[in-house]
């Protein structure tokens, strides 16, 4: 099965929640889920943080909460200690892993990391290190990246001295959904974005390649326009709000204007309605 799913707000996975607020949403999601008969559709919580003990807390707070697995992602306050000793970072993640009550998922996303940037060797290091890293999610473009470590992770040799702590096999999953078709080609099981909030139904389609042409000018549209105008754009769409948390501001409205007239990005909204 190939996995085509969205972020309900990029934001919201690591920013300006309290516990409480995490847990409200985790549990509300569950509910909603549950209520038509979406039993078996897994949640996938983020729980990265400036230390430690607090995405252990996190972790424990989400399983509470009715989440699946957790995402973690490496404390970017510390980029500059951490870069220059890939062991804190193997550390952070294995100690996470060791101690978590659901499977934990690494993220790789530099761009809001500080620029930590896990490469293939040090990713599947992580792996090694604790059976309930169950995947990891890479939000970073490297197609090269992906294959080196599904090409390890994939290989039977490696999973009998390596097994996870669940049924589920380990997966690797695209930030991005503008390389999703060449990364499945060499293992992905599919891709996590912001963009399939606005079109969550095009994977239905069979011209693959077509389509991929299609998302992948369409993501280059919603990476320029950050947090601030997914927010814009979900509420011209649906009407949930435009105000990002603050210190982040809304999009303009002429800016916004100008951006979503790209034709990039109405085709892909066209494409949608046609579904």
């Amino acid at each position: 099965m190939i996995f085509y799913g969205c972020e309900l707000n990029r934001a919201n996975l690591w920013l300006g929640q309290s516990r409480d607020e995490r847990k409200q949403l985790i549990h509300a999601a569950r509910q909603a889920l549950n209520a038509i008969n979406l039993h078996n559709v897994p949640i996938v919580a983020g729980t990265g943080a400036a230390s430690t003990r607090e995405s252990i807390e996190l972790c424990k707070d989400a399983a509470e909460a009715g989440s699946d697995y957790v995402m973690v992602i490496p404390p970017g306050y510390y980029s500059g200690a951490l870069i220059s000793n890939s062991k804190a970072i193997e550390k952070f993640f294995t100690d996470i892993a060791q101690v978590s009550p659901i499977p934990v998922i690494v993220y790789n996303f530099p761009a809001v990391s500080g620029g930590i940037d896990m490469d293939s060797d040090l990713i599947v290091a992580i792996i090694k290190s604790s059976p309930n890293i169950c995947g990891v999610k890479l939000t970073c473009a490297n197609v090269g990246k992906l294959t080196r470590v599904m090409a390890q992770v994939s290989n039977p040799e490696f999973q009998k001295q390596y097994p996870r702590s669940t049924a589920t096999p380990f997966r690797a999953i695209d930030g991005f959904i503008d390389f999703l078709l060449p990364s499945i080609s060499v293992g992905s099981a599919g891709a996590i974005s912001g963009l399939p909030n606005i079109a969550p139904d095009p994977d239905s389609l069979k011209e693959a390649t077509e389509l991929q042409n299609i998302i992948a000018l369409a993501d280059g549209i919603a990476l320029k326009i950050g947090i601030a105008g997914m927010k814009k754009l979900l509420h011209r769409h649906f009407g949930y709000g435009d105000k990002p948390r603050l210190p982040l501001l809304p999009m303009d409205d002429q800016v916004a204007d100008s951006v979503f007239d790209d034709p990039f990005l109405t085709a892909l909204v066209a494409l949608e309605l046609t579904l």
